[in-house]
């Protein structure tokens, strides 16, 4: 279990993951070297890590979240395979390791839906696949599980809140800084892919993929522009939604020893309405409405199987409008939101 310096450490980055340790050091009244202690110990024993997303939709991308029945062994090695790709995130192994979950982006085009229409037909220890589109997310991506989000105060957020841009202090005067709001972080302008995207800014998203907190003079040599131009260009993408950061961390040192995925049943008269409601739920880390027999799917995070029990039959069992129920439980997180780092002394191309 995390102590209360880690829990503000983690809910700090989830307000701002790129925020310096000198700042998070002065919000939580410790020294930056301690900061940076707690943050390295937590990236080696806790799997904490902070990935830069894209906004799907403002990327020209759709995600689908895909669902695979095969034997045990079978179902690890899929697994596995799932996990190496580029184009997967969230892999789990669920229903007695026979069952595979996983989030799977596709682009336009056929190339882009090779997982789906090529890669998995052609195996055949799969005995059975679905492959349901996600229509609209009520929590997950920007909006963090409200246990990771409970170690600071309000005035502490706001004092760790992004600015705009992500620069040096002495490319700007202080008075150029307007405050990123969270609504503005988080909440995407539009739902149409951007147009403006151009090959260095696909790179500075594949850069933040693989670590959310990499330097702007890494960035600007990734790309080829100058750390100003990429610090205001990184500060335009954030305040529009195009990216956001995640932070990746074991939720069982959070107390969530149960995960389960669920998948519910509801009236499309009531979908909109009921998705809201479950995404006020603290047990919920994942709510989204999705294509299928079952149209909302969601992610419990509880601390056992009783926990998990009450959950159901007293929360969820309240709700009238949900028809059906189907529960899995999570045995192994195989691959979160960003890429599974290469083993020491591999790079990977």
């Amino acid at each position: 279990m995390l102590d209360d310096l880690d829990r503000a450490l983690v809910h700090a980055l989830r307000v701002d993951g790129r925020a310096p340790f000198s700042r998070i050091a002065a919000v939580l009244d410790v020294s930056p070297q301690t900061v940076a202690r707690r943050y390295r110990r937590l990236r080696a024993e806790a799997g904490l890590r902070v990935v830069g997303l894209a906004d799907p939709q403002q990327v020209g991308r759709t995600q689908w979240l895909l669902r695979l029945t095969a034997g045990p062994q079978a179902a690890q090695n899929l697994a596995q395979a799932l996990v190496r790709r580029s184009d997967t995130a969230w892999v789990k192994l669920s229903s007695g390791g026979t069952e595979i979950t996983a989030i799977v982006d596709t682009g336009p085009g056929p190339d882009g839906h090779s997982l789906l229409l090529r890669d998995i037909p052609r195996s055949a220890a799969v005995t059975d696949v679905a492959a349901h589109c996600l229509l609209h997310t009520y929590r997950g991506g920007p909006s963090a599980w409200p246990v990771s989000t409970e170690a600071l105060t309000e005035d502490q957020q706001a004092r760790l809140r992004p600015t705009a841009p992500d620069l040096p202090a002495t490319d700007l005067p202080a008075t150029d800084l307007p405050t990123m709001s969270p609504s503005s972080v988080s909440a995407p302008a539009t739902s149409r892919p951007r147009a403006d995207l151009d090959e260095a800014d696909h790179t500075l998203l594949g850069a933040l993929h693989r670590d959310g907190r990499t330097p702007l003079g890494d960035l600007a040599a990734a790309t080829g522009r100058t750390p100003a131009t990429i610090g205001r260009r990184l500060a335009e993408l954030r305040s529009d939604g195009t990216v956001f950061l995640d932070v990746e961390l074991d939720a069982r040192l959070l107390g969530a020893d149960m995960q389960a995925l669920l998948w519910l049943s509801v009236a499309p008269a009531h979908l909109d309405r009921v998705g809201r409601a479950l995404a006020t739920h603290r047990e919920l880390a994942f709510v989204a409405a999705t294509t299928g027999p079952s149209n909302l799917a969601a992610l419990a995070l509880c601390s056992d199987p009783a926990d998990l029990h009450r959950y159901v039959t007293q929360r969820l069992g309240a709700v009238p409008e949900i028809t059906a129920l189907e529960s899995a439980p999570v045995l192994r997180t195989l691959k979160a939101a960003g890429p599974v780092p290469a083993p020491p002394g591999l790079v990977r191309p």
